[in-house]
């Protein structure tokens, strides 16, 4: 177990550069399978959750190599169809959501795919539905082992079809059409989620061969092909950390300039962010935050209530609405937070309000925050990361506020963010990591 010491109220000063995307890295891994050919994926975060799933493909029989730092080559030409039913791939599967994405490969590819319940954050519900029931309209058998938490899927040959997504499941999205681009004939998957990690992956399997039209819509039509090839891929910025990192700037003051974001795929962020009176600005392809010692919230034009919500793509991706939310306590004015996706996500806001923040916590999927317009720092205070946006978005308010706090299970920071208390210490960051 790991904790973060962090003395806040110090500003930063200097240049972030962000990580590769978490969940495009998890999307683009899987679909390594796909081929018995050599493929190189390049800026993959070295963070745990990417890192136990390259173990979980290295045991399925997956040469790995580390090429240099954040690129590493798969070889997936002797895969172990065996190991699927060992305890240790049920044990090593069962502790990351990301595993899920390995079945619509092995589907395709070898005509089976097993795998236990995923795990990952505790943030409320997370179907599975749609993952089966996309791989069954392709023709394949499904079975659910109640007593072992075990999904299983067969087919001797997939065959396209037209599909209507019942959720625009990304991860969903990502296994239908890794199964479906070598299925034979034509599938058309309708509602289908097109966020960028999404494009990337397609983007990706149409340099591999794959026969994929309507990328970056919801509208997919994917022509089945006999196999793939070797191709060289390489992963986006994580708009996550990106927004992670302005947030950061605001709340405590600093100026900051984040480089090489890929704006064209930040979609709403930077003008949410815009909306809670943040002033930033795009020089080429980098975002530059001025320091800032008040921001105030913008209102609707009829001057109710400005709501800040996640969507669908191209909404505002939910993973951010955390940050937004303690960014949001030292504003000028107040927001409703609406988390749509999760019940259980806003739950870390009563940390919060210990540490001396006005917030209402209005039902699971609401919170009122009134800003306190930095006339009120927060406190320090002893806490714990419930999960890997909640966690980040306490390590924010830790270092706005006055004292030192501590953060406990920082593995869950760790799941999502690499080397973050290295980084942020580069710039005027004063984070320490102990081991217990």
């Amino acid at each position: 177990m790991s904790t973060f010491e962090v003395e806040g109220g110090f500003r930063l000063q200097g240049n972030l550069h962000p990580q590769g995307a978490k969940n495009e890295a998890l999307q683009v891994i899987c679909a390594t399978l796909l081929t018995g050919e050599e493929v190189v994926i390049s800026n993959i975060p070295e963070i745990r959750d990417v890192l136990k799933l390259i173990e979980l493909l290295q045991k399925l029989g997956v040469e790995t190599k580390k090429v240099s730092e954040g690129t590493y080559s798969f070889h997936a030409k002797n895969i172990d169809l065996n190991f699927m039913e060992s305890d240790e791939f049920y044990s090593l599967a069962a502790s990351l959501r990301g595993s899920i994405m390995v079945i619509g490969p092995m589907l395709a590819r070898f005509g089976k795919g097993i795998i236990p319940k995923p795990g990952g954050d505790k943030i409320g519900r997370r179907r599975l539905d749609t993952h089966f029931i996309g791989f069954q309209s392709l023709g394949a058998e499904f079975d659910f082992d109640a007593t072992k938490s075990l999904f299983r899927v067969n087919a001797k040959k997939l065959k396209g079809a037209y599909m209507l997504l019942e959720e625009a499941s990304v991860t969903g999205t990502a296994n239908i059409v890794m199964a479906a681009v070598l299925a034979e004939g034509t599938t058309t998957i309708y509602n289908a989620a097109c966020e960028p990690y999404l494009q990337q992956l397609c983007k990706m399997l149409v340099g591999m061969g794959a026969k994929i039209q309507g990328i970056g819509s919801n509208l997919l039509h994917i022509e089945g092909v006999n196999s793939l090839h070797g191709v060289d891929h390489k992963v986006l910025p994580d708009m996550i950390e990106i927004g992670s990192f302005i947030g950061m700037a605001a709340m405590t003051g600093s100026e900051i300039t984040i480089k090489d974001v890929s704006y064209e795929n930040l979609g709403l962020i930077p003008d949410a962010f815009r909306r809670l009176g943040i002033a930033l600005e795009r020089r080429g392809d980098d975002i530059y935050i001025p320091r800032q010692d008040h921001y105030e919230i913008d209102t609707f034009i009829d001057g109710s209530i400005l709501t800040i919500s996640d969507a669908i793509w191209p909404g505002l991706t939910p993973d951010l609405l955390s940050v937004f939310l303690v960014v949001a306590t030292q504003a000028k004015g107040s927001v409703l937070i609406h988390q749509k996706m999760f019940e259980s996500r806003l739950f870390f806001v009563d940390k919060l309000i210990d540490m001396g923040a006005q917030i209402i916590l209005c039902d699971p999927h609401r919170a009122t925050v009134i800003g306190l317009d930095q006339r009120f720092p927060l406190r320090s205070t002893a806490m714990s990361s419930p999960d890997i946006r909640a966690g980040v978005a306490l390590l924010i308010a830790a270092m706005s506020a006055q004292g030192k706090s501590v953060i406990h299970n920082i593995e869950q920071i760790d799941r999502g963010y690499q080397h973050i208390d290295v980084r942020l210490n580069a710039v005027g960051a004063r984070i320490k990591r102990t081991d217990i």
